[in-house]
């Protein structure tokens, strides 16, 4: 455990990157996405507002983890980390900046709550579909989008660690063919109206459930990817 708290504190070294840039983005987006509001409120209109610029972050989380793994693995392999430990501490230190980046993502909506959008009926955090269950469900859901985002960043560096950039490409193509495949298969057998019901009846939290499975395949694949990565 010694060794892989050390892999956070080494991952956390250059802080811009897991920390101040998040942070950055999440609040330029807000401060964007206040100014459209009063622009459009001054226009006239009465009607709440809601922005989807909460989610900027965690585009850019994806490309953190495709960096955890670009920048640092081969100084870590120089430093006789263990693979297992540089995986589960990079995994470790983008749930730490996950959680807070969910903490805040919650006290924004609780904000915009008490403000009534800030005064504007603008609403950046408070999100209706995400807060259906409350502030620790809009939180759980921000929480594991963010992890999907960085795994599946640090699940494409591994595979181009391993096999090169062509395989990557040949293996996101397949991945959204048979995405869409599995479309047209649903909407082919009639099944279409019932799949998007249960889909909707799961909600926020229910998806978001539904993800950690994904996140632990999309986790499982890339260690075992990463055992034969070459640094």
């Amino acid at each position: 455990m010694n060794r892989t708290m050390n892999v956070v504190r080494m991952q956390l070294v250059n802080r811009y990157t897991y920390v101040w840039v998040p942070l950055l983005v999440l609040f330029g987006a807000f401060a964007l996405t206040l100014a459209v509001y009063a622009i459009v409120r001054n226009a006239g209109a009465d009607v709440e507002l809601y922005g989807g610029g909460a989610q900027a972050p965690l585009w850019y989380f994806g490309v953190v983890g495709m960096q955890a793994l670009t920048l640092t693995f081969p100084f870590s392999q120089a430093m006789s980390v263990t693979r297992r430990e540089f995986a589960l501490g990079t995994f470790v230190t983008a749930a730490l900046t996950a959680l807070a980046l969910a903490v805040i993502f919650v006290i924004g909506g609780l904000l915009e709550t008490a403000t009534n959008g800030w005064g504007m009926r603008g609403y950046f955090f408070q999100l209706p579909w995400m807060w259906e269950a409350g502030p620790v469900g809009a939180g759980f859901v921000f929480f594991v989008v963010a992890m999907l985002f960085f795994v599946f960043g640090f699940w494409g560096a591994t595979i181009c660690k391993r096999w090169g950039a062509f395989v990557v490409t040949v293996v996101l193509l397949g991945v959204a063919t048979l995405f869409v495949l599995a479309i047209g298969a649903i909407i082919g057998s009639g099944n279409g109206p019932a799949v998007w019901e249960g889909i909707v009846g799961l909600g926020a939290v229910g998806l978001a459930a539904c993800g950690l499975g994904v996140l632990v395949l999309l986790i499982g694949s890339s260690f075992a990817t990463l055992r034969r990565a070459v640094p």
